[in-house]
Formats: structure tokens, C-alpha cells, sequence
């Protein structure tokens, strides 16, 4: 169930609240990871803008639009967030597991 605490400026959500809102068409995912651990596998459709790069390229992130940050466990991915929301955004999630839980719910990977 979707999360949001009061000192956090994203809402943390689950695998299948991911999921759900990768059927609309106003979501993006970011995965921040490396790249070695993007090309491994990641959420289809993700961009790659690893983590050490959110905050200066603040202005690639569509502020017309859900944003989903994914990481490998969740770590990263919400302070990617915090980056983001320093920069302005406000629709920000942080995919809690991320992309290990993404993979352990059976659901597809792009390579």
C-alpha cells in the first residue's frame, strides 16, 4: 500500500502499485543505478540516470508526469527523490524493493 510520511517528499509504493501505474501513460520510471547494473536487467520502458547525476539533470525529469525512481533495493532510488523534490518536483515515488523486488514478483525485465 502506497506510503507517504510526513517528512518525505515521495510517496513509497509496492511492485504491484508500480505496476499498475505503468498502465497509465503520465508515468516515467528512472532507474539511478549504474549502468553495468542497468544493462543487467531493468523495469521496461525505465530511463537510466544513475543517482550521482538526478540533481544536475533535474531538468530531464518530465514535471508534467508521475515519476517512479528504481533502484536495486529502494536505497538509492529515495534519495534520487529527495534530489528531485530539492529540484521542484512533486510527483515522486520510490519503489520500495526496487528492481530486486521488481524481478522476485515475476514481473518482465528489459536487457
Amino acid at each position: 500500500m502506497a506510503v507517504k510520511h510526513p517528512q518525505e517528499p515521495f510517496t513509497r509504493i509496492t511492485v504491484e502499485e508500480a505496476r499498475e501505474m505503468l498502465a497509465r501513460d503520465d508515468v516515467v520510471v528512472i532507474d539511478v543505478r549504474e549502468p553495468h547494473e542497468y544493462q543487467a536487467g531493468h523495469v521496461p520502458g525505465a530511463r537510466l540516470i544513475p543517482v550521482s547525476s538526478v540533481f544536475a539533470r533535474h531538468q530531464e525529469l518530465p514535471r508534467d508526469k508521475d515519476i517512479i525512481f528504481v533502484c536495486a533495493v529502494g536505497q538509492r532510488s529515495a534519495l534520487a527523490c529527495e534530489m528531485a523534490a530539492a529540484a521542484g518536483l512533486t510527483r515522486l515515488y520510490n519503489l520500495e524493493g526496487g528492481t530486486d523486488a521488481w524481478i522476485k514478483a515475476g514481473l518482465p525485465v528489459e536487457k
